[in-house]
């Protein structure tokens, strides 16, 4: 069984405008397209407990070039720049 809940919300004027268009191009409610926007924005969190989901970056190669082996992120970095302007 479904039961439902008046609640009041707060949206800005162009946001609730745009809603109004796409609900009456599309034939629904503005609360149906409110609960279809709060059921992605759910599921999509409930994914990944931050909302960010990582995926590394592989790059082809040899590892770290044997001079920078021994160095600091800053010092690698000053080199990448070095006669960049930076």
């Amino acid at each position: 069984m479904v039961t439902h809940m008046k609640t009041t919300i707060e949206i800005s004027d162009d946001l609730l405008t745009r809603g109004r268009k796409v609900a009456e191009q599309e034939h629904t409610t503005l609360r149906n397209l409110v609960e279809e926007g709060l059921s992605i924005a759910l599921a999509q969190r409930s994914r990944s407990p931050t909302g960010f989901k990582f995926r590394p970056v592989v790059f082809k190669g040899r590892g770290i070039r044997p001079e920078f082996q021994d160095q600091s992120w800053g010092e690698i970095r000053a080199a990448v720049y070095r006669g960049r302007g930076a």
